[in-house]
């Protein structure tokens, strides 16, 4: 079935509402409380490991597409996801292979978009 003109921008709509809505989020939890930027962001990540635990996240997904899996809570949800699937392939073994498999694309690609901003930009003092 192909897709329509109208049907690709309600997708980037639905796409773009979600994950400003997660952002809203962080940034409400930002302002109100006193927790730390680090520690909203773990607990970011750490929902979406939940969530996808109990079969909530993927729903979120399937409905808001990239909305849903590039804030970090997506980042728990890839983690918790490739954990099921190596579990399922390999076995109590894939509770550390799956997550470092399913992130490592993710990860590769912070390190060397830094590796390649700390080379071009020029450090200066606080």
């Amino acid at each position: 079935m192909k897709k329509t003109i109208n049907g690709d921008f309600m997708d980037y709509i639905t796409a773009f509402v979600i994950g400003g809505l997660i952002c809203v989020i962080g940034q409400i939890l930002i302002d109100k409380t006193k927790l730390t930027p680090a520690r909203i962001l773990v607990t970011f990540v750490v929902l979406g490991v939940f969530l996808e635990a109990v079969g909530l996240y993927q729903p979120i997904v399937d409905f808001a597409g990239c909305g849903a899996t590039v804030p970090l809570t997506g980042f728990g949800y890839t983690l918790a996801k490739g954990t099921r699937e190596m579990i399922s392939q390999n076995g109590w073994l894939g509770i550390f292979t799956g997550p470092l498999s399913a992130g490592a694309a993710g990860i590769g690609t912070a390190i060397v978009s830094g590796l390649v901003v700390a080379f071009v930009t020029k450090p200066r003092g606080k």
